[in-house]
């Protein structure tokens, strides 16, 4: 049993190394110090707070000059990276599908005056229930997960978001490139599961459904629980039924606010589990419900008729959390319909999964010194003069201001104003 489980790992070795070639070739300028860079910055033992603190890691062979430079003038082809991360085997769930998790991590800078492009980050847990908007670099990750035991993920993809983004356009555009280019490595055909893509609370998952449209993937997210959905559109018949005495044809249905049981009715779907850490989970699905979308926010720009979006809404309750507090129902929404009981529970456990990015660079650390290093040694240094003694610095750097540099219209009567 042990020859199988050594050739495993000679294979996962020979991989890994591989990847490290592919990504010394995938940087195009000062090469050998940004492949330094990325093995101190995964390897540092704690928060990295400034650049200049890697040169002391034993990983960064160069000096602090070189690493300006590499920040200054490097170069990294981001689409050839992209291909290279797609083209690694992936992991599978449980039913032999792609999982992709998004989430959205900040870079806290609230010192760096002269960093451009900062945006306002909210952070959590810097106080008892306290919640602070901080400057920062707000980046978008991609990452495919694992089932089974391992709390391993693979990161595809980072994007950074700027002032004049709109989040959910900007992370539909990275999620298209990256289901792309996994269709592309062989890793998605026709006739299999459609690939699962699952947000936090902090996305729309509606609208992300509606952004994704035309790719093979299901879109599975976290909602609000003051959230209100729509019936499906009654038949005619039903409709006149209803309102004899007629009436405009209504597209929507009724009411099902999450925060109102009366509202529920019968479940299509419902199932109970018994598990280690959360007690008795109770699942339960409603088929095919949609938002009522109205011309505002986040729709303000569109053009035409509204959609009707549909899926699944899934509401998840436990016994207990592991910290041993009182848990809070949770509500999912999927954009695919016709679920059975397996199907629910295999939804939640995925975004129940999507924890699991918290753990990868941790566990990166372990395995880097016995792989090799495709970067150059370093030339015998030669210290430049420096600034002249007693003189001061005459170029001072630029200032940024931090937060958004877009608005969005309120009304239609603004948006149809500034249009051109």
């Amino acid at each position: 049993m042990s020859v199988p489980q050594r050739d495993a790992q000679r294979e996962a070795f020979a991989e890994a190394s591989r990847f490290r070639s592919d990504l010394y070739t995938c940087l195009t300028a000062h090469r050998d110090e940004l492949f330094e860079l990325t093995d101190a910055m995964l390897c540092a033992d704690g928060p990295v707070r400034t650049p200049v603190d890697l040169t002391l890691l034993a990983e960064h062979r160069r000096g602090h000059g070189a690493l300006y430079a590499a920040l200054n003038h490097g170069r990294i082809d981001v689409a050839r990276l992209r291909r290279t991360l797609a083209a690694l085997p992936q992991p599978k769930a449980a039913d032999d599908r792609l999982v992709l998790a998004v989430d959205m991590s900040n870079w806290l800078r609230p010192d760096a005056e002269c960093s451009a492009d900062r945006l306002f980050c909210h952070t959590f847990g810097r106080g008892r229930d306290q919640h602070l908007m901080i400057p920062g670099w707000p980046y978008s990750f991609v990452a495919a997960l694992e089932g089974g035991r391992t709390s391993w993920c693979q990161l595809l993809d980072a994007v950074r978001l700027g002032p004049e983004d709109d989040v959910a356009e900007v992370t539909a555009l990275q999620v298209r490139r990256v289901v792309e280019d996994l269709i592309a490595g062989g890793h998605w055909c026709d006739g299999d599961r459609d690939i699962l893509i699952v947000f936090d609370a902090g996305y729309d998952a509606p609208r992300m459904a509606y952004l994704l449209d035309g790719l093979p993937v299901e879109v599975l997210g976290r909602m609000r629980s003051d959230r209100v959905m729509r019936r499906p559109m009654p038949s005619l018949k039903e409709y006149a039924e209803a309102y004899p005495r007629g009436g405009r044809y209504s597209k929507h249905g009724k009411e099902f606010r999450f925060a109102k049981p009366e509202t529920w009715g019968e479940p299509d779907a419902a199932t109970v589990q018994l598990t280690d850490r959360y007690g008795t989970a109770r699942a339960m699905a409603w088929d095919c419900l949609h938002p009522r979308l109205t011309t505002r926010s986040a729709w303000i720009d569109h053009d035409g008729e509204l959609p009707i979006i549909e899926g699944t809404p899934i509401r998840l309750e436990g016994d207990r959390l592991p910290g041993g507090g009182d848990p809070l129902p949770l509500w999912l929404w999927s954009s695919a319909t016709g679920m059975t009981g397996a199907d629910v529970d295999l939804r939640w456990q995925a975004f129940l999964r999507r924890f699991d990015l918290e753990h990868t660079f941790r566990m990166i650390k372990n395995i880097r010194p016995a792989l090799p290093c495709p970067a150059r040694a370093p030339k015998p240094p030669r210290p430049g003069p420096g600034r002249p003694l007693g003189s001061k610095n005459q170029q001072l750097a630029t200032r940024y201001d931090v937060g958004k540099t877009v608005r969005r219209p309120e009304s239609i009567i603004e948006r149809d104003r500034i249009r051109p």
